[in-house]
């Protein structure tokens, strides 16, 4: 079978979901694919608009009902623990404005907020060229959009496995031994593109390494894989390994932002969620933790101002 092409038992595994649910979707239409020689086969490029397509669906469907509500704010794109604690102090701080994220990855995200299907794009992707994070992909995604890029944290991503370290994993040539297993991020998440650039860069093809098309969508679910017993090795934030007790092998120092529009950057929702970032007691949380960095918070990187 030619290489874009996947077998239903193929696009079960690639989907993350059993044959019985393939068939259903068949038979309800929803899911490109045709028949030869009596057997259904899906092309992989289709297949791949199509998941993108449906992601775009349900964040225009969130994007509708959010502006239903007074106060609410849509996010899209990467994830962090620290967005979920913050984004928990806002509710205790400032009940009447509500932020709801939906995990998509730093480059979806940032097409989302292009293409007016959120409000907001949590980002952290780097720019091997130039060494410089999100802002060389403003305006890829973000044509012709009077857009903002505000500082919220640094903070430490490394390759993270089961605690002691049983497989001796400290660099990212370790990640091909033989019988390891890998647990990978989904396409176009900041991470999964960290994760490459250093395959490049050390000369380790993606096919070396087992598992690198197995993904999942945050870093929660990498450590749970790797706890689990299910993987080996994963990247993931060091807070991820701290709260999971995971051994930890620093790979960068990275940062996370947010992109949004000249409008809802000065929106009193956006500018309380800045404060509560640079509150003492949110600060102070992390900082104990170890690995992330708060001086340039809320800080403007570029803007079109």
């Amino acid at each position: 079978m030619p290489e874009e092409m996947m077998n239903t038992k193929e696009v079960a595994a690639y989907l993350g979901i059993n044959e019985k649910q393939v068939y259903a979707l068949i038979k309800a239409g929803r899911i490109p694919g045709t028949r030869v020689t009596g057997k259904w086969v899906f092309p992989k490029k289709l297949v791949d608009e199509w998941i993108e397509e449906t992601a775009r669906g349900g964040l225009r469907q969130a994007r509708d009902r959010s502006r239903g509500v007074a106060g609410a704010f849509l996010a899209s794109g990467s994830n962090d623990p620290v967005l979920d604690f913050l984004l928990t102090d806002m509710r205790h701080t400032h009940p009447d404005f509500y932020f709801f994220c939906a995990n998509t990855g730093s480059t979806e995200g940032l097409k989302a907020l292009g293409g007016g299907y959120t409000d907001i794009a949590w980002t952290h992707l780097l720019d091997p060229k130039t060494d410089r994070y999100n802002i060389p992909f403003l305006e890829e995604y973000l044509p012709g959009m009077k857009a903002v890029l505000v500082h919220l944290f640094r903070r430490e991503i490394g390759i993270v496995a089961a605690p002691g370290n049983p497989r001796g994993i400290e660099s990212f040539e370790d990640l091909t031994a033989e019988g390891l297993r890998f647990v990978n991020r989904q396409a176009g998440s900041g991470t999964r593109l960290l994760l490459d650039h250093h395959l490049k860069k050390n000369g380790i093809v993606a096919d070396a390494i087992r598992g690198y098309n197995r993904e999942v969508y945050t870093h929660i679910e990498v450590g749970l894989a790797i706890l689990s017993g299910e993987s080996d090795a994963g990247l993931a934030t060091v807070a991820v390994s701290k709260l999971m007790g995971l051994h930890f092998v620093p790979v960068a120092r990275e940062n996370f932002d947010m992109a949004l529009g000249q409008s809802t950057y000065f929106s009193k929702g956006v500018q309380a969620l800045v404060d509560t970032l640079r509150s003492d007691g949110l600060r102070k949380r992390f900082e104990k933790l170890g690995g992330y960095g708060f001086e340039d918070s809320g800080k403007i990187l570029y803007s079109t101002l």
